[in-house]
């Protein structure tokens, strides 16, 4: 890497040279899904913004374990320490096992997410399946402790862990003003104080999902699972643990309580959350019914959409914002992503059409270096992005002979375009559209190509005719020096 890495590290509030704790190794965890419904454009922002930095980090060498879990007990439904499981209410409305559900829309997330062409994680861990490592973390913080048993179910002693430990340093609130904004409990609450959270809860007869434990028949608490995850794939200390802002307080406010009262120290080195995708300034989620889920923004069929949108579309418009940056939804913002998109993706094909000269006029390298340097500014995409076009302008000008290019240049520049828009950016042609495109490509290469023959031998009836008929059916046709250049016109 030629500088610097920096990453903005939500603890510090600050932008923070990037130093792995074991070289040449990254270990990553980041919050995945809670499953029990369809994925929506929210859940695609965290998972294309860790994404590019899991893309990124190895692309400059490093070797990278990159867990993202999947919720499947243990959220909610007030994401606090009250009401039904989300998967089992899910499960009792539509009369299906919890296990059913939380398959289906699992199946349903992996599939979207290879739409999005989302890497999958190296490691993809349930809730479910570390329930053990939940109860001996449990365990730990009562032996420590940082908690207290109350009528089967466990919670964390917050005040009793702020008298030893930072307590609010990741979202910045203070014990003192969170305890005066807490409500008081009314003697029956099992919590000794509203700012306690659950390690371990007691299963009522009606709740679906249980396992045996020491404290009885319960199921983990929603914040125990990445803790316990984290430090079984990661280690007790590792890299960079991301996920959305809206996870910061309590989730993860949770998380590193859980681990300095377990293992006396914190385990994450870089905190990194992206922002919110928002609809009329207004967060996008399930909780206020604004969601419109990646189904339908494929198909077109929510009432707030205009048309369909492609994968690839939904991806660009995600990374033409910086990901600590709040991104607002609209049909125009799409179909701008979409027109940029195309723009780029056309240039990047265009490449092959160069014809190299001797000499370059054109400055590759600063072009390159512009690339590095955004990305390792805290993974600027929209910079990376708005570099590229400055590139599709030298592009254009090397196709019409504005520019020249030598042929070692001209492989800099191919090689550049194919590492940043497909490997490092991860957009790719859509499946169902390049082969629709190549057909059509051909078609209207060859008449055009006929044209040109038409013009050598000063046929400019037929020349005419055939310029004419594209124009009219929604074709701009641009003649250069030595051949041609077209598009569909918007």
């Amino acid at each position: 890497m030629d500088e610097q890495l920096l990453i903005y590290t939500t603890t510090q509030k600050k932008k923070v040279p990037f130093s792995p704790i074991t070289p040449g190794f990254v270990g990553m965890y980041v919050c995945g899904p809670t499953v029990y419904g369809h994925a929506h454009l929210g859940h695609a922002r965290p998972a294309i913004t860790f994404d590019l930095v899991f893309r990124y980090l190895q692309h400059v060498g490093y070797r990278v374990r990159y867990v993202r879990n999947i919720t499947d007990v243990g959220h909610l439904v007030n994401d606090a320490d009250e009401g039904e499981d989300k998967i089992g209410k899910k499960a009792r409305l539509d009369q299906l096992e919890p296990m059913e559900v939380v398959q289906m829309y699992t199946n349903s997330y992996r599939l979207n997410m290879a739409k999005l062409n989302v890497l999958p994680p190296s490691i993809e861990p349930t809730a479910t399946g570390h329930i053990i490592e939940q109860i001996e973390l449990v365990k730990t913080i009562l032996a420590n402790g940082y908690a207290y048993e109350s009528n089967g179910s466990v919670y964390f002693d917050v005040q009793k862990y702020a008298t030893c430990f930072d307590y609010g340093k990741l979202s910045g609130r203070k014990i003192e003003d969170l305890l005066i904004n807490t409500r008081e409990l009314d003697g029956q609450d099992e919590k000794r104080s509203g700012l306690d959270f659950a390690l371990w809860k007691k299963a009522q007869p009606e709740h679906i999902m249980r396992w045996p434990s020491p404290w009885g028949e319960g199921f983990p608490g929603w914040h125990a699972e990445c803790t316990a995850m984290g430090k079984k794939y990661l280690g007790e200390v590792f890299d960079i643990h991301g996920g959305g802002m809206d996870l910061m307080f309590p989730h993860h406010e949770a998380e590193i309580a859980q681990s300095c009262a377990s293992m006396g120290h914190e385990a994450v080195n870089y905190w990194m959350h992206n922002n919110m995708i928002t609809i009329n300034g207004q967060k996008m989620g399930k909780s206020l019914g604004n969601f419109i889920t990646l189904d339908e923004l494929f198909t077109g069929s929510h009432p707030l959409l205009e048309k369909a949108y492609s994968p690839m579309a939904i991806r660009f418009f995600i990374l033409q914002a910086h990901y600590r940056s709040t991104l607002d939804f609209s049909n125009e913002a799409l179909q701008a992503a979409e027109k940029g998109l195309e723009r780029l993706m056309n240039a990047t094909a265009s490449i092959a059409k160069i014809t190299p000269a001797l000499h370059s006029t054109v400055d590759i390298d600063s072009l390159r270096q512009s690339c590095f340097a955004a990305m390792n500014d805290d993974f600027n995409s929209p910079i990376v992005i708005a570099n590229l076009f400055d590139g599709v302008r030298m592009i254009n000008q090397l196709i019409e002979g504005k520019a020249a290019i030598s042929q070692p240049d001209l492989e800099k520049l191919s090689e550049l375009y194919n590492l940043f828009v497909f490997e490092i950016l991860g957009l790719q042609l859509e499946a169902n559209e390049s082969a629709d495109n190549k057909v059509l490509s051909g078609v209207v290469d060859l008449l055009l190509t006929l044209r040109m023959e038409a013009k050598a031998n000063k046929d400019w009836a037929l020349s005419d005719k055939i310029r004419n008929e594209l124009t009219a059916i929604g074709f701009a046709i641009k003649d250069l020096k030595d051949g041609f250049e077209w598009e569909i016109k918007k």
